[in-house]
């Protein structure tokens, strides 16, 4: 005979808890936790057995009962984390709830984003359990992250070039990401910097003296990580064709060459395209505009940045560019390999996602 199971606890809603609990489960903006808990809820409601709902919903049937059975013991206040020891909880979910829309979907007067005390104010609550509530919810209004989507004609067909070469690169051939940073400036601080001692942090002054800038050109090998780097004090076509020539005569002559670089029109200056004609086995390939993210060497110029450059202190462009091959040198020694592995159809999948988000914010 088949175990028919422990029987299961009635589950019937009124109308306004089936009402409140849709409102939960569509919010896209809501606590994703009350979101599943409240569609567990809904499909329990429909006469539907654990295993099935943990199959619709895509969790585990334990988490099923769990849910079903808190509902049926405390209605919609159940559908909330369990109390901790200690004073017993004096929030509610309706509360809890006014405060992530009201975070998500509104702006305070007169301000561009909600403060812990400007919420409190709103809401009567403490700015204590406001921060609690954003923590808990991984809200963070003071934080902001930029993008910029790229309008390029032939962003699809840049994006698969450019994801090919780092995931399945040609036979007899070097990937090299390049790209130059420039305007990096020999900057010598007005006063010397107190050291760091227990308790107290490096100090240094806010203000410096300029000693003129210079420009790090890099082709960084997809597959080891190291890197063929020039200084100039220009940024140029001419210096990129230099630059060009240094790479030639540095990679084997039975390899092919595959260059990833941006739009900068030095890149596709005349002179540039006359110097490629005379070497076929040199070929550039352009990442769509606004979309420096998918040039690995973007990554290796944070290190440069991170390692040399924030802290540097240099009374000549002689002296920082001596410390640039210096660090170059050391780099080169143990390099780091940056691994691509998102394929161009999950880029395009995840661009999509931001564009949806994008045009129906409020859903």
């Amino acid at each position: 005979m088949a175990r028919s199971g422990r029987p299961k606890a009635e589950l019937v809603l009124t109308p306004e808890e089936h009402e409140q609990l849709t409102r939960w489960s569509r919010r896209a903006k809501s606590s994703q936790a009350l979101a599943l808990r409240s569609k567990i809820v809904l499909a329990c409601a429909e006469g539907l057995d654990n295993k099935v709902v943990a199959a619709q919903v895509g969790c585990e049937e334990h988490t099923v009962s769990k849910w079903r059975r808190r509902f049926v013991e405390q209605r919609l206040d159940g559908l909330g984390d369990d109390p901790r020891p200690g004073r017993p909880r004096t929030i509610s979910v309706d509360q809890v709830e006014d405060v992530i829309v009201a975070t998500l979907e509104s702006t305070p007067a007169n301000a561009t984003h909600w403060t812990r005390s400007k919420m409190a104010e709103r809401t009567g609550l403490s700015k204590t359990t406001i921060g609690k509530i954003w923590k808990d919810f991984g809200l963070k209004p003071h934080l902001v992250d930029h993008f910029k989507l790229s309008t390029d004609p032939l962003f699809i067909d840049k994006l698969y070039d450019v994801v090919g070469l780092y995931l399945n690169p040609p036979e007899a051939s070097v990937v090299l990401c390049v790209d130059e940073k420039s305007q990096i400036q020999a900057l010598q601080r007005s006063q010397p910097a107190f050291p760091m001692m227990p308790g107290m942090p490096e100090r240094r002054t806010h203000d410096y003296v300029r000693h003129g800038t210079t420009t790090l050109f890099a082709a960084m090998n997809v597959a080891d990580g190291t890197v063929i780097t020039s200084t100039h004090r220009r940024h140029r076509a001419i210096e990129f064709k230099k630059f060009l020539i240094k790479i030639e005569a540095t990679v084997p002559k039975d390899l092919e060459i595959h260059l990833i670089c941006d739009n900068y029109g030095t890149h596709k200056h005349p002179i540039i395209k006359a110097w490629l004609a005379e070497h076929r086995r040199v070929t550039l390939h352009f990442t769509p505009t606004y979309s420096s993210w998918l040039n690995l060497v973007e990554r290796f110029f944070g290190y440069v940045t991170a390692d040399l450059l924030q802290r540097s202190d240099h009374r000549s462009v002689q002296a920082l560019e001596a410390d640039l091959r210096k660090w170059i040198d050391s780099w080169n020694e143990d390099p780091k390999v940056f691994v691509w592995t998102k394929t161009a159809d999950q880029i395009l999948a995840s661009l999509g996602r931001l564009m949806q988000r994008i045009s129906n914010p409020g859903h």
